[in-house]
Protein backbone atom coordinates (compact mmCIF):
# COMPACT_ATOMS: atom_id res chain seq x y z
CA UNK A 1 0.00 0.00 0.00
CA UNK A 2 1.51 3.27 -1.08
CA UNK A 3 1.37 6.28 1.00
CA UNK A 4 -0.99 8.65 0.24
CA UNK A 5 -0.36 13.14 -0.35
CA UNK A 6 -1.61 15.52 1.69
CA UNK A 7 -3.95 16.61 -0.77
CA UNK A 8 -5.21 13.01 -1.19
CA UNK A 9 -5.90 12.55 2.49
CA UNK A 10 -7.60 16.22 2.52
CA UNK A 11 -10.10 15.33 -0.57
CA UNK A 12 -10.92 11.95 0.96
CA UNK A 13 -11.37 14.02 4.36
CA UNK A 14 -13.68 16.86 2.81
CA UNK A 15 -15.20 13.97 0.74
CA UNK A 16 -15.98 11.81 4.11
CA UNK A 17 -17.42 15.17 5.97
CA UNK A 18 -19.83 16.35 2.92
CA UNK A 19 -21.36 12.52 2.81
CA UNK A 20 -22.12 11.84 6.48
CA UNK A 21 -22.91 15.71 7.63
CA UNK A 22 -23.88 16.63 3.89
CA UNK A 23 -22.48 20.44 2.57
CA UNK A 24 -23.76 22.57 5.18
CA UNK A 25 -23.13 21.06 8.13
CA UNK A 26 -19.61 20.04 6.52
CA UNK A 27 -18.62 23.88 6.32
CA UNK A 28 -19.98 24.69 9.41
CA UNK A 29 -18.06 21.68 11.41
CA UNK A 30 -14.62 22.80 9.12
CA UNK A 31 -15.60 26.82 10.42
CA UNK A 32 -14.98 25.41 14.37
CA UNK A 33 -11.40 24.60 13.62
CA UNK A 34 -10.70 27.84 11.98
CA UNK A 35 -7.16 29.40 13.57
CA UNK A 36 -8.10 32.96 13.92
CA UNK A 37 -5.80 35.58 13.48
CA UNK A 38 -3.38 37.98 14.71
CA UNK A 39 -0.48 36.88 17.59
CA UNK A 40 -2.13 35.74 20.99
CA UNK A 41 0.76 35.93 22.81
CA UNK A 42 1.93 39.48 21.57
CA UNK A 43 -1.20 40.79 22.35
CA UNK A 44 -1.92 39.39 25.50
CA UNK A 45 0.78 41.54 27.09
CA UNK A 46 -0.15 44.37 25.48
CA UNK A 47 -3.73 43.15 27.69
CA UNK A 48 -1.64 42.50 30.82
CA UNK A 49 -0.83 46.05 30.80
CA UNK A 50 -3.61 47.05 31.67
CA UNK A 51 -5.21 47.30 35.74
CA UNK A 52 -5.81 44.06 36.41
CA UNK A 53 -7.49 45.37 39.74
CA UNK A 54 -9.42 47.31 37.10
CA UNK A 55 -10.95 43.80 35.33
CA UNK A 56 -10.87 41.71 38.56
CA UNK A 57 -13.41 44.09 39.95
CA UNK A 58 -15.84 43.93 36.95
CA UNK A 59 -15.57 40.28 37.06
CA UNK A 60 -16.94 39.97 40.63
CA UNK A 61 -19.38 42.79 39.94
CA UNK A 62 -20.40 40.68 37.46
CA UNK A 63 -20.82 37.56 38.98
CA UNK A 64 -22.95 39.45 42.25
CA UNK A 65 -25.41 40.84 39.18
CA UNK A 66 -25.96 37.02 38.05
CA UNK A 67 -26.51 35.38 41.23
CA UNK A 68 -29.26 38.41 42.33
CA UNK A 69 -31.14 37.89 38.87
Amino acid sequence: MEAKTLNEIHKQGIDALVKELGPVDAVRFLQIYDSGSGDYTKERKQWLQNDPDKYLAAVLAHGKKKTRE
